[in-house]
């Protein structure tokens, strides 16, 4: 396969001065979800270009890449979200945005943080794409979004699906940081499972999330070979909500929670 060109603008080189000043932001405060976009901009050099040459190698994903659906309007369309039935992956994911406040317009917002966010490439386009089904993501895998735990183990499922060196910095930085914090290491085991599980289950970025929402969660969960995560569940119980969200600082004040992408 040729090599793709970089993103407009961009160098092609990872700015490792910008990712570590954002991942003492983000330890410091788990719910400053900017800092996880910065980081994503600074280290996940060729991410994009990758994902879409290979999303554009299939005929479906050709499809979708001409179509150039936003995944944001159409996930924030509550009518469309109301339309799906019990059981089904649209179903669970309209739990998910009544149960944590959560909104496909909420993690757009605290994306921006230039005017690549918005350009009329497809680049772009796919990054939109992967940051608009993050939390069709925790949905599929069972990890919880308002914790410290779950976000860290969906951010290495992530880094196993897409590459994108920002999604390994900061999985692994949280779970550095958790060996200290929660003396042990369920936290980690954990994160690493995440990650085993990503590298196990189909490439979820080329689905066609529009006739995902209609499929039976767990049917989908079968067919996308997504696997039970069972350190997760475990550590999640034994280490209690406090030390599972051991970032966070509105949790500790026990404060309603923006929308959060990462630890």
């Amino acid at each position: 396969m040729a090599k793709m060109p970089p993103f407009p603008g961009t160098t092609g080189h990872r700015d490792w001065r910008t990712a570590f000043e954002a991942i003492r932001k983000l330890l410091a405060n788990g719910d400053d979800t900017t800092q996880v976009f910065r980081i994503m901009r600074a280290l996940n050099v060729g991410s994009a270009p990758n994902g879409y040459a290979r999303m554009i190698a299939t005929p479906e994903g050709g499809r979708m890449a001409t179509e150039q659906v936003e995944l944001a309007q159409r996930l924030g369309d509550r009518a469309w979200i109301d339309t799906f039935a019990p059981g089904t992956v649209g179903a669970a994911y309209r739990h998910f945005l009544e149960s944590t406040g959560y909104s496909a317009d909420g993690l757009v917002e605290v994306s921006r943080l230039n005017a690549e966010e918005d350009m009329r490439h497809p680049y772009a386009w796919y990054g939109r794409r992967t940051r608009d089904v993050h939390d069709l993501w925790h949905v599929l895998t069972g990890y919880q979004a308002d914790e410290s735990l779950g976000e860290a183990a969906l951010v290495a499922f992530s880094y196993a699906q897409l590459g994108g060196l920002g999604w390994a910095f900061i999985g692994g930085a949280a779970s550095l940081k958790s060996l200290k914090v929660t003396k042990g290491a369920k936290f980690a085991r954990a994160v690493w499972e995440g990650y085993r599980h990503g590298r196990k289950a189909k490439w979820l970025a080329g689905e066609d999330y529009e006739k995902l929402m209609a499929e039976p969660l767990e049917a989908a969960r079968t067919r996308l070979d997504i696997r039970e995560p069972l350190l997760y569940k475990k550590a999640q119980r034994e280490l209690g909500p406090e030390l599972a969200s051991y970032l966070s600082e509105r949790r500790a004040a026990n404060t309603p929670m923006p929308e959060k992408l990462a630890a």
